[in-house]
């Protein structure tokens, strides 16, 4: 997660070089994700929300805004990076072993995730 404070602009300007510093250090699969902090704040903006989007898209990774004073979007900025992370280790883990018998598998054990304080019922019944 990359954050940069949304009422501050020089914050945001930093990020194409700490985007390239995070990518020469990192994964090539790491998941991405820039966070506008302070949405609470939207009176004294110094980032438009366009701005911001624009650069998730050429840089190809997830954009969204949050409040950590307010806990606005916090939680789902994780959960979207759990998903994201869940998704490229179960790819990888099914193309280094095509054959395997995933119902058995060992390779497996440890990615299991359990969120809390969320209703999992596809049926949305609380």
């Amino acid at each position: 997660m990359l954050v940069y404070d949304l009422t501050k602009r020089q914050t945001f300007d930093h990020m194409a070089r700490w985007l390239e510093e995070l990518r020469g250090h990192s994964d090539k699969n790491i998941v991405i994700m820039l966070i506008a902090n302070k949405c609470d704040l939207g009176t004294l903006r110094a980032v438009p929300v366009e701005d911001a989007q624009e650069f998730s898209e050429r840089e190809n990774h997830f954009f969204m805004e949050t409040s950590s004073l307010q806990s606005t979007n916090v939680e789902s900025a994780f959960m979207t990076i759990l998903t994201e992370i869940y998704k490229i280790i179960s790819k990888n883990t099914l193309t280094a072993n095509p054959g395997a018998d995933y119902g058995k598998s060992q390779s497996l054990k440890g990615t299991r995730i359990i969120v809390t304080g969320q209703d999992l019922d596809s049926g949305g019944n609380m």
